[in-house]
Parts: structure tokens; sequence; C-alpha cells
């Protein structure tokens, strides 16, 4: 896949960026630390600002490299940080790249997680010669199926017992979208 990194982009209401070490209170106070937002998710709920910290020295350090793709998500209205929204896995034998989301509850039920996830797909479609965008979520979150969804992505199946989080081993819906549906 020819890579570009993570570069600035934005929509009506959102600004996606990299981060950095500033956001580490947003980050914490917003999305990571609470236990109803990373319920299905494969990391636990932070339990101090430290692990913000480590989270973001990490990943500003990882942008140098042009396969890093992981945005925040903020609010122009307000220039508040959100949650983020990331490449999580790649296959360059197929040309597919595989997005991973999160936002904090107090956000939910907003189409935010659904305009930044239609900007990405856009993005990936128009920077880089990705074929193929997938996605996918814990059967017991339907709403993360419902962003997908909205987002252009077509419904393909459930893996059984593919996923882990911090429920245990859970069933996994699989969404994407092919480059020839998106042109």
């Amino acid at each position: 896949m020819n890579n570009v990194g993570t570069i600035p982009l934005e929509t009506k209401r959102l600004l996606l960026r990299k981060l950095n070490l500033n956001d580490a209170q947003q980050m914490y106070d917003n999305w990571a630390s609470d236990p109803d937002v990373t319920k299905f998710l494969s990391w636990p709920a932070y339990d101090s600002i430290d692990q913000s910290y480590a989270f973001l020295d990490y990943r500003t350090k990882s942008y140098s490299d042009l396969c890093t793709y992981d945005w925040g998500i903020v609010i122009k209205e307000t220039n508040e940080l959100i949650g983020t929204i990331s490449a999580v896995d790649f296959s360059d034998k197929v040309n597919s790249v595989e997005i991973g989301y999160v936002i904090g509850k107090k956000w939910w039920h907003n189409r935010y997680t659904t305009e930044a996830l239609k900007n990405i797909i856009k993005f990936f479609f128009d920077n880089t010669d990705v074929n193929r965008i997938d996605a996918c979520h814990d059967c017991d979150n339907p709403n993360s199926g419902r962003v997908m969804h909205k987002s252009g992505m077509s419904f393909e199946g459930i893996l059984r017992s593919r996923g882990y989080n911090n429920n245990g081993i859970c069933d996994e819906a699989v969404y994407s979208i092919l480059r020839t549906e998106y042109e």
C-alpha cells in the first residue's frame, strides 16, 4: 500500500488531527477512563492519567512512520477532543485496512463517529491505493454496526468467537467497502 500517514482532515463539524501530549487530560476525561466506553474494546479503562500520557508519548513518536493512521476526533465548535479513529490492521497482500474507533459516551448518538468514518473512508480511497476497508464490532454492540452501515459499509457476516474484548471472547460482525463500490 502506498502510505501517506496521518494528515489533518476536516468535515462539516469535525477536525481529524494527530494526537499530542497536550491531549492527555481530555483523552482521560472524555473516554479512556470510562468503563462504559471501553466495554467493547481490547484495552481496559485507564485508572490514571499517566496511562494517557504513556499512550500519547508512544503515538506521537509513531507518527514519523507513514504507516501510522490515527486521528483525534475534535468538535470544531468547542475544540474538544472526543475520541479517536484509526487504522488498526493492514494487509499488504490484498491492499486492505481495518478501521477502529472510540468516542466518549457524552457524544454518542450525535453521528460524530459516522461523520468521521465517512471521511476516513474517503481519505483512504482518495489518497492511497487501498482496495478494501473493513471494520468489525462485538455483536453485543449493534450501535457500532449502525455507524459502519451509515458510513456506506456492507455487512459481510458474523465470525463466531473471533474477537476478544473486555467482556471476553465474542462473536464479531464484519462490515466492508471496496474501492469499486466507493467509486
